[in-house]
């Protein structure tokens, strides 16, 4: 029996990177999975590549209307949530002198009220004894110049999974955070600000600075998140 068989997991930014491999492997793994994107597009291509047992749900994780949208189709067809990877996450430059009251918003507004939101929603959904995953960063201990609003967004990240461990452990729901470095995903590419040029230079920047001497690749995030699902409470 495949170690998910007949659960239902829910990927918040699910249509590429991190989120996408993990719904893949979540799929392979026996799992009814719902993912949610802010892009119709990309979401469909993400379920002709996972093929089978994967519902799609266009929406942004900032907006809790689009929230309330997304539960009330997992609801329908699916009535309970075993697994919620809280992954969905964004990032640009903006030095201090620079960051705008905007950008600040924008950073906080998905990486921290998106989020917390996201895991309260699914709440009346849970099974006790299920499993939350959030995805925060490993700038939640690093000083990045240049993106100090991400690192502090995902320090809250880090922080939320410290205290709902205990707030939720009387229903024996695990919450863990993952705290990756730099992976291969088109965020680095799409999402930052950069030029094609910068970004090819924080690569080769990224790469020095990794005993591998590379960048993680999603998929190594993804079997991660899954050894996460069994295991004990939160990650410090």
């Amino acid at each position: 029996m495949k170690k998910l068989e007949g659960k239902v997991a829910v990927i918040t930014g699910g249509s590429s990177g991190i989120g996408l491999a993990t719904a893949k492997r979540f799929v392979e793994e026996g799992a009814h999975v719902v993912i949610t994107g802010r892009r119709e597009k990309e979401l469909k291509e993400a379920a002709a590549f996972i093929k089978s047992n994967i519902t799609t749900v266009a929406g942004d994780v900032s907006r809790l209307e689009d929230l309330d949208r997304l539960y009330a189709i997992v609801k329908e067809k699916h009535g309970h949530i075993d697994v919620l990877f809280a992954n969905a996450g964004a990032g640009t430059i903006a030095p201090l002198a620079a960051a705008t009251e905007a950008h600040f918003d924008q950073t906080f507004d998905v990486n921290v009220k998106g989020l917390f939101f996201t895991v309260q929603k699914a709440l009346p959904l849970f099974k006790d004894g299920g499993s939350i995953i959030l995805n925060s960063s490993v700038s939640n201990v690093l000083g990045l110049p240049g993106f100090s609003t991400y690192a502090a967004s995902k320090a809250a990240v880090r922080n939320f999974s410290r205290a709902w461990t205990l707030e939720l452990k009387d229903r024996k729901i695990r919450v863990n955070t993952m705290s990756p470095g730099a992976i291969e995903t088109p965020a680095l590419e799409t999402t930052t600000g950069l030029t094609p040029e910068q970004a090819e230079q924080a690569v080769a920047q990224f790469a020095s600075r990794i005993p591998m001497g590379r960048r993680g690749k999603p998929e190594e995030i993804a079997a991660a998140v899954g050894r996460r699902i069994a295991g004990p409470g939160a990650r410090k």
